[in-house]
């Protein structure tokens, strides 16, 4: 499985070529690539974005150590991957915007799918001490996260969890309990860069297993739309990162539409699902900006409560 991560370029045919050849690789070792990709995107936004952000997010980049000609990279070109970029931070803002409305209201556990390099519980410790939080991801990139963290002086506070599983194996649930999860208090559970690597199968399991949650209860998953119907802009990088996952033995597998998505929540047991679009989220996050960026349609969102 693949953590929160992301595949787009609006490169020239080459340096998406080349990208797509780099997917699976990194100089990291121990962290993802497309985890590190993620967590360089956001640092990106930062960099060089126009004020205000709408995350504020560069501790991804001290803990992915990149060399010091990461910026030079083809996916870290800042205007053929703005679209995307600004997809990855919409997201995410989306996401804690999410999580601290419930805990607002008293839910007190969070777990984060695919975590990779996600740094909510070091950059918001005023909203992730009031939470028991719960980083599930694969043993070997988890492992090095650790390291990473206390080799940063950071470390693992008490109200964080890291949880190390395989999700194919259908024993990430179980493993989630034994970490200390009570899957009978409100919860919110989050998804985001997964589902396209993931089984139809494995996807439903996971639909099935949240929808049981304690009433209350709140899912976030990202899901990848059919090409067909993404953006004109975003569909040659996304055919190009395409052949090149498939080529890394890493292909995307599930593809959705909004419909779909929502009915299979519902179908799954949820009290109530809806889509969350990128043009939901540009009116939301980027509104008025005289920059002009946006996320592109093309990876778009379920939210769904018990």
């Amino acid at each position: 499985m693949r953590s929160g991560c992301d595949h787009y370029s609006r490169s020239s045919e080459a340096d998406e070529t080349k990208w797509g050849a780099q997917m699976a690789d990194d100089p990291t070792e121990g962290a993802e690539g497309t985890a590190v990709r993620v967590a360089l995107w956001r640092a990106l936004h930062v960099q060089v974005d126009q004020a205000p952000h709408v995350l504020d997010d560069e501790l991804g980049l001290r803990l992915a150590a990149p060399d010091d000609a990461w910026r030079n990279r083809p996916d870290m070109n800042p205007e053929s991957t703005r679209w995307f970029r600004a997809g990855i931070v919409a997201r995410a803002r989306f996401v804690e915007d999410l999580v601290t409305e419930q805990a607002d209201q008293g839910v007190a556990q969070y777990v984060i799918l695919g975590a990779g390099l996600d740094t909510f519980a070091q950059r918001r410790p005023e909203v992730a001490s009031r939470l028991r939080v719960f980083e599930v991801d694969q043993p070997g990139p988890q492992a090095w996260k650790r390291r990473r963290l206390d080799e940063l002086g950071l470390g693992i506070p008490d109200w964080l969890r890291l949880v190390p599983v395989d999700f194919e194996d259908g024993t990430w649930w179980e493993k989630l309990l034994a970490a200390g999860f009570e899957s009978d208090r409100p919860s919110v559970v989050v998804s985001t860069g997964v589902t396209l690597y993931l089984s139809e199968e494995a996807n439903a399991t996971t639909l099935r297993q949240v929808a049981q949650l304690a009433p209350a209860s709140t899912f976030a998953s990202t899901f990848l739309l059919p090409s067909e119907l993404m953006d004109d802009d975003l569909r040659p990088g996304f055919e190009a990162a395409e052949k090149g996952a498939r080529a890394a033995g890493t292909p995307f597998i599930s593809f959705s539409t909004p419909a779909e998505m929502v009915a299979s929540a519902l179908h799954a047991g949820f009290h109530g699902a809806q889509h969350v679009s990128a043009t939901t989220l540009n009116e939301r996050y980027f509104a008025d900006r005289t920059d002009g960026l946006q996320a592109a349609r093309g990876e778009e969102l379920l939210v769904a409560t018990t």
